[in-house]
């Protein structure tokens, strides 16, 4: 009998626009031809303009979903994304522990490209204390960083505090995102573990984009699927999404763009 290629399973919501959420996932995880699971812990209605609704399943179906990819598929990394109340945190986090997958990767969505807040302030303790440790890789923006910490993060000095603060409280590895930074200079993100920091940096883009940070973490798992390091993977994922905002477009009517996910992965094949 053939082997069963690993598969990425996202956890996440869903967005009606297509630019983010877990179809950015399904389209990162095929670009990296990787095949890609789903289940849904949110829909909602946005597009390239702003999200006006969100409706949160019952949680009894979420975990069916979930125990529907492990009961049929290899799944060599799980990523998180939008979960939005303490109820499916610690219904993703029951079934999680419940699987033991050997690599998280945890992108802790709270606030929306267009300021829109989509995580419910009694979640993020639950956040905290029952997914970050299960976690093998976090990856939060500057914003989200400072809800996790309750504090804010004004200038690279304070984005290497920031990750010293993480792992103070559970984190197990850390890819800090400075794309938020005030400064003129490169976006430059930070990779935290047990063996150091490195920093990851990238010529700033003048645009605004829909969709990074869902990207960003697929991309990660979807090289950890591929037997890619933790530290490699980041760095590679950093790159593919560079590229895919390079290779951006507007299908909306919005000025948010939408990244280019097979475009990056021919230019990183090339």
């Amino acid at each position: 009998m053939t082997q069963r290629p690993v598969s990425a399973l996202t956890i996440a919501g869903s967005d009606s626009g297509g630019g983010a959420g877990i179809q950015a996932d399904l389209k990162t995880f095929a670009a990296h031809r990787v095949h890609g699971l789903s289940a849904l812990a949110a829909l909602t209605a946005q597009h390239t303009r702003g999200v006006s609704a969100v409706h949160v399943p019952d949680t009894g179906f979420l975990r069916a979903q979930i125990d529907a990819c492990f009961d049929d598929f290899a799944i060599g990394a799980v990523k998180l994304g939008m979960l939005a109340n303490a109820a499916v945190i610690h219904a993703v986090a029951d079934a999680l522990e419940h699987y033991r997958p050997a690599r998280i990767v945890l992108d802790p969505v709270m606030v929306a490209t267009s300021g829109a807040r989509l995580l419910e302030p009694e979640a993020l303790e639950a956040l905290r204390g029952r997914l970050l440790p299960l976690a093998s890789l976090v990856t939060p923006n500057l914003p989200e960083a400072e809800l996790l910490l309750g504090r804010p993060i004004a200038d690279r000095d304070g984005m290497r505090a920031a990750v010293d603060a993480l792992f103070a409280i559970g984190a197990r590895a850390v890819l800090l995102k400075g794309g938020h930074l005030a400064d003129d200079g490169d976006v430059v993100d930070l990779f935290a573990h047990a063996g150091g920091v490195r920093e990851i940096a990238h010529p700033r883009l003048s645009v605004e984009a829909h969709g990074t940070g869902c990207t960003l973490a697929s991309a990660v798992a979807a090289n950890l699927c591929r037997g890619l390091s933790l530290e490699q993977a980041s760095a590679a994922a950093a790159d593919y999404v560079h590229a895919a905002l390079r290779g951006g477009y507007r299908p909306g009517r919005g000025e948010v763009l939408v990244l280019d996910h097979f475009g990056a992965a021919a230019h990183g094949r090339q």
